[in-house]
């Protein structure tokens, strides 16, 4: 293939045999000698011509095999929009050829691994992105991408093909025995082709006694399944899952796939494929780390992750819904005498998930028969809980305590036995959300655990890791506040009464508790974007205490605490460090103090203000940290990096 790089004259016609040939070649090199694929892998050339053969229908199978081989070792991303005539080519691909080209695509919109190491802390990202301003290969393929005419409505319809009558009798297959031909997808394909010409060829010249094997057929027949209905939607949701994430400030990616009826076509599949049985056991994998789990496993996870970006924070999120469904929380916001979300109100009952069940509801129906210990549970809850994300909305939070959501939480925080530190977390986040300031939620909470052994063994769980259940504290405390400012309304303060969460969290001694634990676990050098939250937590109860003019009650319980330990000056110098980060890190960016003022119901400003007071360098403030350390342990003005 060689003179087809550079041109010189005219060009040799290559039949496509013989290119067929050389590709098997070179794949077979590839696979049997060492070095031979990341040699390749670093010719752009090379790559970007093999780009260009895809448009040969008869050798798309073979150069797409070889492809992902040379992009899964190569160190950098292949720029996308280098390659000739790529718009033209993708529009050229008809749906198994897209679904294969997928696959490949999934490599060149994803960022690097981080790993484990300090590149995926705060700090660390901060400085990243000081030294680089311009976007990242993966980003910039997400743009080329996007802007393929119809690309974006072509996967929506990939991802929501309906099983063919034809697939019927391979659909009954139990997934666990579909993966050995999903990883030989491409092999399968290529036999299947070789049968076929070998059967034409016979036919040509009268031959019968070779006849396609029937075999052969039904396998074929099982791939096709397997690939259009599994395979490629799990590769659809690995890319769509990176676009929500990246491009809808940019493209509206996320208006797109609403239009284009992704998620009822997703509803209608959920019970037929989606999730038609429990798979095997499985070690949980979070989000920057590499997975070797089976194709099923890790497609549900990435349907998962899906949902979670596409209701995050988003409007959309009603599309989850059926009609019959958006009906009953618009008379749940009738019942209540409170204001519609111009969210609900706004939503296209023509974009909403046909029958009487959304697909939040059927989630929630698995994810209550899921095994206790079955790590889908963190991204089950991850899902559900990106639903109520933002300004808390009283009416979702009704709709999903009508389904029994609080009392399975509950059981698998207290009574179920989990271990596992990932699951809890993630329930004790959905448990936040879903009782923030909703007095019906903590009267559940109440009537549910109705022991002390079981308060205590909830709170024990809450205290096993502040990392984990923070942001429930936090929806405790900022209720709290609410509540005790409702004394006129008779269910608040019936409720409030006889709660025992809301007494244990109303005593000044055991909010002090949670603060100073909760600034003691945390330093800027170990932020990350998992354990900020405890920093913003702190920050939610001092404001708190602000309010109420208490700052100065607080800021010397957390010096004498610090006398008691025998740390002078340690804990508020942290402290204060923390808070000038936080400064930093929060007044450029506008979506996370959004979300921010968003989840609190507290203004951003008040955040800023608050800041600004307890890091104010008047040392007669008694409102300043700096104010509660003594000069000898006095250590606040050096650099993040030196500290």
């Amino acid at each position: 293939m060689r003179p087809t790089l550079t041109v010189q004259g005219d060009l040799p016609i290559l039949s496509d045999d013989l290119i067929k040939d050389c590709l098997s070649v070179l794949y077979n090199c590839c696979i049997c000698t060492e070095g031979v694929t990341k040699s390749l892998a670093a010719r752009e050339d090379f790559v970007t011509f093999l780009f260009t053969l895809m448009s040969n229908k008869k050798i798309f199978l073979q150069t797409a095999t070889l492809i992902e081989d040379i992009l899964s070792v190569r160190k950098e991303i292949i720029q996308l929009e280098e390659i000739p005539n790529l718009a033209s080519l993708v529009q050229s691909f008809n749906q198994q050829q897209l679904a294969n080209f997928c696959r490949i695509l999934s490599v060149t919109i994803s960022e690097p691994d981080v790993g484990v190491d300090d590149k995926h802390t705060l700090l660390a990202r901060s400085t990243q992105q000081k030294t680089s301003t311009c976007p990242s290969r993966a980003e910039s393929n997400q743009v080329t991408l996007v802007n393929i005419p119809g690309f974006i409505e072509r996967l929506c319809k990939l991802a929501t093909r309906k099983v063919t009558e034809a697939a019927d009798a391979s659909a009954r297959l139990e997934l666990e025995d579909w993966h050995s031909w999903l990883d030989n997808a491409l092999v399968l394909d290529a036999l299947m082709q070789l049968a076929i010409e070998e059967a034409e060829q016979n036919a040509l010249f009268g031959l019968t006694k070779h006849r396609l094997p029937q075999s052969m057929k039904i396998v074929h027949e099982i791939n096709m399944f397997i690939k259009t209905n599994l395979y490629h939607w799990y590769q659809i949701m690995l890319f769509g899952q990176g676009f929500l994430e990246k491009m809808n400030s940019i493209f509206n990616v996320h208006r797109m796939l609403a239009e284009f009826k992704l998620i009822p076509g997703l509803n209608n599949l959920f019970d037929k494929l989606i999730w038609r049985r429990q798979p095997s056991g499985h070690v949980l994998h979070r989000q920057n780390q590499n997975c070797d789990c089976s194709p099923e496993i890790s497609f549900k996870i990435q349907f998962l992750r899906l949902l979670q970006s596409f209701s995050d924070h988003h409007e959309n999120k009603y599309l989850l819904l059926s009609g019959q469904e958006l009906n009953e929380l618009s008379d749940i916001y009738l019942n209540a005498n409170v204001f519609e979300m111009e969210a609900l109100n706004n939503t296209d009952r023509n974009l909403v998930c046909d029958g009487k069940k959304g697909l939040l509801t059927r989630l929630i129906s698995v994810m209550k028969k899921e095994p206790i210990d079955s790590s889908f549970r963190f991204w089950q809850a991850r899902a559900v809980e990106s639903f109520l994300r933002g300004t808390p909305s009283y009416a979702d939070q009704v709709f999903l305590l009508r389904r029994g959501l609080l009392e399975h939480i509950l059981y698998c925080i207290i009574d179920s036995g989990c271990k596992s530190h990932d699951v809890l977390q993630s329930y004790f986040d959905l448990l936040g959300e879903l009782m923030k300031f909703n007095i019906d939620a903590f009267k559940r909470f109440n009537k549910y655990v109705n022991t002390e052994e079981k308060f205590q063994m909830f709170l024990t769980q809450i205290n096993s890791s502040l990392v984990d259940s923070n942001m429930l504290v936090r929806c405790i405390v900022l209720s709290l506040d609410r509540f005790e400012s409702q004394t006129n309304d008779v269910k608040v303060v019936e409720v409030f009464s006889e709660c025992r969460l809301l007494s244990h969290m109303a005593q000044v001694e055991n909010r002090l508790s949670f603060l100073f634990r909760l600034t003691s676990i945390i330093n800027v050098q170990t932020l990350t974007q998992e354990n900020v939250s405890c920093l913003n937590t702190s920050l939610v109860i001092l404001m708190l205490a602000r309010r109420r003019d208490k700052l100065p009650l607080y800021l010397s319980a957390l010096r004498e605490k610090e006398y008691a330990e025998k740390y002078p000056g340690c804990l508020l110098n942290n402290f204060h460090n923390l808070l000038r980060f936080w400064q930093h890190h929060y007044l450029n960016k506008d979506k996370d103090s959004t979300c921010l003022e968003n989840s609190s119901c507290i203004p951003f400003t008040y955040w800023k203000e608050t800041v600004s007071v307890l890091l104010g360098s008047g040392r007669s403030s008694r409102c300043a940290i700096a104010s509660y350390i003594d000069e000898a342990y006095r250590d606040l003005d050096r650099d993040f990096l030196e500290l």
